[in-house]
């Protein structure tokens, strides 16, 4: 199955504007010769007016110009899907970390949240690494006050989140 990313999309949406400008060029071209037409032929009768001439009362400009914004619009889409990264929702870009400068008991903790995709309960620190809630509770807020990990809490314990 085709796997369809973020660059795929744009290049889509992007194709499928460019196609869409050229059919409206040739449209609008066909419409224009088409009123010009029209008014030659109410100018050169001695019995209409300029006012009676079909191409001043027709709306289709009017659509043509909505179809053109739509289509820029399109083009824009693209050309914004394919040069800005979307990230999920709610997560933040991944700050680099030294890990080197951790003690073991940091590390060991910041293992767990990077194989838990950034967040963990509380409790369930406790029960992974067998550190008592004390020693739990002192290593994140070391770890808190250095800008790595946020807790916040849910309930009766809490979340906490590599920032």
């Amino acid at each position: 199955m085709l796997a369809l990313n973020q660059k795929t999309i744009a290049w889509a949406v992007i194709t499928i504007s460019a196609a869409l400008l050229l059919v409206l060029i040739f449209t609008k071209t066909g419409v224009d010769k088409e009123g010009e037409f029209l008014c030659k032929a109410v100018a050169d009768s001695p019995d209409l007016e300029m006012e009676d001439c079909p191409a001043h009362n027709d709306q289709l400009s009017w659509l043509l110009v909505v179809a053109f914004g739509i289509a820029f619009i399109m083009l824009a889409a693209g050309a914004y899907l394919y040069f800005v990264p979307i990230t999920k929702a709610g997560a933040a870009p991944a700050k680099k970390v030294d890990i080197s400068k951790f003690d073991d008991d940091e590390k060991k903790i910041y293992e767990i949240l990077k194989a838990h995709d950034g967040s963990v309960y509380q409790s369930d620190l406790i029960k992974e690494t067998e550190f008592s809630k004390v020693k739990i509770t002192r290593v994140l807020d070391k770890m808190e006050t250095k800008g790595i990990v946020d807790r916040q809490r849910r309930g009766m314990t809490n979340i906490v989140v590599l920032k």
